[in-house]
């Protein structure tokens, strides 16, 4: 039975997240990101699009129960089926070379992600998928669907329900599916953010630095909000429009610090960035 091995440059999870993490870096030091337009071209209406959708709505979820958790993924692993393979094959093949024209792709994929290890099991059970039952080797089929199973349940799955569920699933039909992340990042380095603020770039440089610990990018975050709630505040006064005023009052309710069980988000980024942004037009208001 073949082993399905995993490779990081056909992975469509790690594809849109180098590039996401390129653009980043590319917008930070003031450069225009030649990796925007192949964000754009390659996952937006594509095959490989639809195949990094599934990625999403997999890794989106946390702390499931394992039976939901199962749902999930089977969910995903089937709908992939519908992916055209012969468009998605051409389509990864082309930004590969692409990105081989434009950039190192050693120094490119060197990049850490802390989502490696999920996001390659998850590919190697896409890529089962296509293959037939007697061409599997069904314990390497298990392990990549444990390691996915306790990602999403943040629990160690039982092997042997994992390898029963395989099983039957195997008998019943044939073998023929993120961006977050990032998402938020895809939305804040398209045209309309191109030109930062200083303070913007300061909080994308510490979501970039911090993005595998997220007790410090927590920390920067209760700090930064009540920072600029204080900003906010102290704007209120000065302000004339009575509709703005109660506006920015409902404002400052909604700005509350992370506590210990409340998990860092991405829209907690973008709320950083708004908030930035609603106190330097206060500023140039109020004078």
């Amino acid at each position: 039975m073949a082993l399905i091995k995993h490779n990081k440059i056909k992975n469509s999870g790690i594809l849109f997240e180098i590039l996401v993490r390129k653009i980043t870096s590319d917008t930070l030091s003031g450069a225009d990101s030649k990796a925007i337009p192949l964000l754009k071209k390659y996952f937006v209406n594509t095959e490989l699009g639809k195949e990094y959708k599934l990625y999403e709505i997999v890794f989106k979820q946390k702390s499931l129960t394992e039976g939901k958790a199962n749902t999930i993924l089977e969910t995903a692993l089937n709908s992939s089926k519908y992916i055209n393979r012969t468009k998605l094959k051409n389509e990864k093949y082309n930004l590969i070379k692409e990105l081989k024209e434009l950039y190192d792709l050693d120094s490119l994929f060197k990049i850490k992600l802390e989502s490696y290890k999920r996001y390659a099991a998850f590919s190697n059970l896409l890529e089962s998928q296509h293959n037939p039952i007697d061409k599997l080797n069904i314990q390497n089929v298990i392990d990549n669907k444990i390691t996915v199973l306790e990602y999403l349940t943040d629990n160690a799955v039982n092997p042997e329900n994992t390898k029963s569920a395989l099983l039957e699933e195997f008998k019943s039909f044939d073998k023929d599916t993120r961006i977050l992340t990032h998402r938020i990042l895809l939305e804040k380095f398209n045209d309309k953010y191109k030109n930062l603020s200083q303070n913007q770039k300061t909080i994308l440089r510490e979501y970039i630095n911090n993005i595998e610990s997220t007790t410090n990018l927590k920390d920067f975050y209760n700090k930064e909000i009540n920072s600029l709630k204080e900003s906010i505040l102290k704007q209120i006064p000065t302000t004339k429009n009575k509709s703005t005023k109660i506006k920015l009052e409902e404002i400052s309710k909604m700005m509350v610090v992370l506590d210990k069980k409340s998990p860092m988000k991405n829209d907690n980024l973008v709320d950083l960035l708004q908030y930035h942004s609603l106190v330097e037009e206060l500023v140039k208001a109020n004078g």
